[in-house]
């Protein structure tokens, strides 16, 4: 499904990532964990066509993502990738329900459609009685929630998660590796998590483990 060639990111004579390859099978459940500048999420921005590779391929399903402009970039990304983050990065001005449906929007449905959908993903993950809140007024793990649900409501093929759990106490953790596991199962999306929690690469399906720029197992 994804598979990375030769892929490279130097910064003047910085060199963040070295010559990395990698494939990932779609349905995959996959950790990338090593010390902090090892080049983790320098890599997961590269795989979520947020950063550009100095050299190497991206190639999806065949397509190689390092030759499309950034207008059919940025269309790929918004159908196919979704992004979950460490503090969530809701829009504090827009109650939840806005939040999610944003992306939809994006994509090209209707403010009616797109509002529609973000309340039924919502009340999936427990926040029937949420909508109507601005994040301010929700707890750490709700905001988590959301931001998945945002992640998610395009239908997209792949979840782009950094250290998502970073902010999160044990049983808020808890709830959201098993609906990361739930996810998976239900809908067959591939999820490629940076993460130092051991505890989550433990239960994923493969750890990728890097150091100095370089995949080291």
């Amino acid at each position: 499904m994804i598979e990375l060639e030769g892929i490279s990111k130097t910064y003047a004579t910085l060199s963040v990532l070295d010559d990395v390859n990698l494939a990932i099978d779609g349905g995959e459940v996959v950790t990338i964990v090593g010390p902090s500048g090892a080049g983790k999420t320098t890599l997961l921005q590269i795989i979520g066509t947020i950063l550009a590779p100095t050299s190497g391929k991206i190639i999806f399903d065949g397509t190689d993502l390092t030759t499309l402009n950034e207008r059919r970039l940025a269309s790929f990304r918004n159908l196919n990738i979704g992004f979950v983050f460490q503090f969530h990065q809701l829009l504090p001005e827009f109650t939840i329900q806005e939040n999610v449906a944003l992306p939809a929007m994006i994509a090209g449905r209707s403010h009616h459609k797109a509002m529609e959908s973000a309340a039924a993903l919502l009340s999936s993950l427990g926040l029937r009685d949420r909508l109507h809140h601005r994040p301010n007024a929700l707890s750490g793990g709700e905001c988590q929630r959301a931001a998945v649900a945002r992640a998610l409501i395009n239908s997209p093929r792949v979840i782009l998660a950094d250290e998502p759990s970073g902010s999160l106490d044990s049983r808020n953790r808890r709830e959201l590796y098993d609906l990361f596991f739930n996810l998976r199962d239900t809908t067959g999306t591939t999820f490629i998590i940076v993460t130092h929690d051991e505890g989550l690469a433990d239960e994923s399906q493969r750890v990728i483990r890097m150091a100095d720029g370089r995949i080291v197992s």
